[in-house]
């Protein structure tokens, strides 16, 4: 039988208060009724005596403390254990400690915050390219044993990367299409240059933006895909047991995802390039009274042949760093649901980012071997 919390109110002496004396164990599972009697207590009492306690936990702790601070009661015969309860709930009652964390002052605490975030930039930049490594050796381990390459997993995958997103893509490079032909032509009326708008929408479209968008488009398509996939596969421990059973991660999940991207690119680049073109002309003769196919003729006189092979080498390169940034975060997932989500996050940010400075610098490399 479950024993109990009982308590007894001593007869005061001259000019003081009661004195209650607990007996037995004061625990969670012994002081329900008893609470209840003490909240009905309306005698003064100026002493709490703990003797006769045996055993004492948080609760029976916050029972004695709460009775003397409404009682403005001593407490007393508490064994070394009540005692450092006793205490500890004294301290967290009191709330006169403090609560705030410990912080440098502003002009240590920037450049402190600047130096670890630079630091964790130059850490990243580190496992990046140890992840780079690692795919380069399963690419060579599927070269030396081409009957371990998963060739069903690699057109699964360009279905998904490709052929599903050529509708938005479609869309999307259309309407900048048009874009491109109508500010451009606005800006180009001021000069009566209007027919160079053909000159505008080829070579943009068909040098930078085609691939470009294309590159943005697929990292939040796909490389988010990617980073989700294959950051709840570590969540739910597939890619644990993808290990126990001796199959490669890497060759299994990465190495597919990051072929079919990179083949698709440049298919998806020069489709969304056709398409801008297709807006543009679409414009053309709707509102600069430009023939439909006389826009497209005009097209192969402007636009030098180099241009469309800038975009066709610059695509499967954006296409490596947007499957890159998408596996490199999902296989680094850790601990919880909620990472996934930082992961995808941070997949996106890092691949849009990295394809952007690329750009940049194949710009620039591009215009110094006279591909300007």
């Amino acid at each position: 039988m479950r024993e109990l919390t009982d308590f007894q109110i001593e007869a005061p002496a001259q000019g003081e208060g009661a004195t209650l004396a607990f007996r037995g164990p004061m625990t969670v599972s012994s002081l329900g009724l008893t609470d209840q009697r003490l909240r009905s207590i309306s005698d003064s009492i100026s002493e709490i005596d703990l003797t006769g306690v045996t055993r004492m936990d948080t609760v029976g702790a916050w029972t004695v403390w709460r009775l003397s601070r409404d009682n403005d009661a001593k407490i007393t015969g508490c064994s070394e254990e009540a005692q450092k309860l006793v205490d500890a709930i004294r301290k967290a009652d009191s709330n006169d400690h403090s609560v705030t964390a410990h912080r440098l002052p502003l002009l240590e605490r920037v450049p402190a915050h600047v130096g670890m975030v630079m630091a964790g930039l130059g850490h990243g930049a580190l496992q990046v390219l140890g992840f780079l490594g690692q795919v380069i050796l399963s690419v060579g381990t599927l070269v030396r044993h081409p009957s371990r390459f998963r060739m069903k997993a690699l057109v699964h995958q360009m279905e998904l990367v490709g052929v599903n997103a050529l509708a938005i893509i479609g869309l999307m490079s259309f309407l900048v299409g048009i874009v491109i032909a109508q500010q451009g032509a606005v800006q180009l009326r001021q000069f009566g240059a209007e027919i160079y708008t053909v000159n505008l929408v080829g070579r943009l479209t068909l040098r930078e933006l085609g691939v470009l968008m294309t590159a943005i488009m697929v990292a939040g398509r796909s490389g988010s895909a990617f980073a989700a996939q294959l950051g709840t596969m570590k969540l739910t421990e597939e890619v644990d047991a993808m290990r126990t059973i001796g199959v490669s991660p890497m060759e299994a999940l990465v190495v597919p995802r990051i072929l079919a991207t990179m083949i698709m690119m440049p298919l998806l680049g020069f489709y969304s390039a056709f398409l801008g073109i297709i807006g543009g002309a679409f414009l053309s003769s709707v509102s600069l009274g430009i023939p439909f196919f006389t826009f497209l003729a005009r097209i192969q006189e402007v636009v030098p042949l180099h241009d469309v092979w800038v975009g066709l080498t610059k695509a499967p390169v954006f296409g490596l760093i947007v499957a890159v940034a998408g596996c490199y975060q999902g296989i680094n997932v850790r601990n919880n649901a909620e990472e996934v989500g930082t992961r995808t996050t941070a997949a996106v940010v890092m691949a849009i980012f990295m394809v952007i400075v690329l750009d940049a610098f194949f710009a620039v490399f591009f215009t110094n071997i006279g591909w300007g």
